[in-house]
């Protein structure tokens, strides 16, 4: 008889599913194409609320979600909203901020890096007048984003330094925001 070792869970992630999931995506490159999708409607004023649930990945439909993730936003007061929501430029520094630690968290139980703790400070700078269309010169998205990473490990400071760089370097978000995605836009009226 054999007996099936137990999973081996490191920073609340399962290991050894990480390493069988490169190794069937790898065997298979058709797994790894994936499409994740998002319906928006407009609330009214400055309210809007995406809804997201399935999604295409793994060869197939994926429908495992029991429920949809509905996520407001609007635009603070100055900015003619009324705080039904973070604004979109703030819900793209919480995925960047969500992705990088993703990230980090899967990189460190990959290395057998044990975590205390990962927090994060992101700051990105916006001249709304692009915007608004009163200054053509001025870029319509953020100038510069700054992020800040506090990770307590018990591994020495440059094994989490390099865990976060090899995080850097695999975070989908980082990657689309530094160096472009094509975006297509229709309308149907």
């Amino acid at each position: 008889m054999t007996i099936a070792a137990a999973p081996r869970f490191r920073n609340g992630v399962n290991v050894d599913q990480i390493y069988s999931t490169i190794d069937a995506i790898t065997a298979q490159p058709a797994l790894g194409r994936f499409q994740f999708r998002a319906t928006n409607r407009w609330l009214g004023g400055a309210h809007n609320r995406s809804t997201i649930r399935d999604f295409y990945g793994a060869g197939q439909e994926d429908r495992s979600r029991a429920a949809a993730f509905m996520v407001d936003a609007g635009e603070p007061a100055v900015l003619v909203g009324t705080d039904t929501g973070p604004n979109p430029a703030e819900f793209l520094l919480h995925a960047l901020a969500a992705c990088l630690t993703t990230s980090i968290v899967y990189v460190a139980a990959a290395r057998g890096v044990e975590l205390e703790s990962v927090e994060s400070t992101l700051e990105g700078d916006l001249d709304v007048r692009g915007g608004l269309g009163i200054d053509e010169s001025v870029r319509n998205g953020f100038e510069q984003i700054r992020v800040s990473f506090k990770v307590k490990a018990n591994a020495p400071e440059e094994k989490v330094r390099e865990v976060v760089e090899r995080a850097k370097a695999r975070s989908v978000v980082f990657d689309s925001i530094t160096r472009g995605v094509p975006v297509a836009v229709e309308v149907a009226a």
